[in-house]
């Protein structure tokens, strides 16, 4: 019984390679061997400049992947990720669950969000990420169909819930040398994202990984 409970948590953290099989098409790990950190949420005027300034102290590009809503309400903000040389994903223009709205409205969600990243910073949208993380059968089709990759994660640190000790449980026992990270671009966590942040250099800097770009990391 132990032993399952601490295969049921894992999952939490890192999902099952079962899972990453039956979407062979979704990126769940970094493709070079390197750690690439990503921001889901922003942006927003709370915490996206602090997240600018301790990447940009660390030498660290990022993914992050925006609401398009977000987006057109804080246009310089957005600018900014793309100006010191971070890439901007997809993360529907109202942060809706997939698996709680149809075909017309999941394609309305992702162009829309694609419109509102090339008209406010000029960068053509690659990468999505599914709010929740949530995805049905018919995903698949759809974000290909808007000219997307759907990257997922392998390290989730659950930094929304606000509590460094729980980002750090995650970091120490999940990390891997091709991990993709999620943090978040949210109020929520204003409290200990640079924290957060810090935390995850130490580990990678303990443990002998790289930090790579998201370009290299995931194509």
């Amino acid at each position: 019984m132990e032993g399952k409970s601490k295969i049921a948590m894992k999952y939490l953290y890192d999902p099952p390679k079962l899972l990453k099989m039956l979407y062979p098409s979704f990126i769940w790990n970094s493709a070079c061997g390197k750690v690439v950190i990503t921001f889901d949420d922003g942006p927003n005027p709370n915490t996206t400049e602090l997240i600018l300034k301790r990447l940009n102290d660390n030498n660290i590009k990022s993914i992050f992947f925006c609401v398009g809503n977000n987006i057109n309400k804080y246009p310089q903000i957005a600018k900014a990720i793309v100006e010191v040389g971070h890439v901007i994903g997809n993360h529907t223009y109202n942060h809706k669950i997939l698996t709680r709205i149809n075909y017309s409205e999941t394609i309305n969600e992702l162009r829309k969000t694609n419109e509102a990243i090339q008209s406010v910073t000029g960068q053509e949208p690659l990468y999505f990420r599914p709010p929740h993380g949530r995805f049905k059968l018919s995903s698949n089709k759809i974000i290909a169909e808007c000219g997307l990759k759907n990257v997922m994660w392998s390290c989730l640190t659950f930094d929304y819930k606000n509590k460094l000790n729980i980002v750090k449980f995650a970091v120490q026992n999940y990390l891997k040398n091709n991990s993709i990270v999620v943090f978040h671009d949210s109020i929520k966590n204003k409290d200990i994202i640079n924290d957060s942040i810090s935390v995850l250099i130490d580990e990678i800097s303990i443990r002998g990984f790289e930090l790579g770009k998201p370009q290299e990391c995931l194509n």
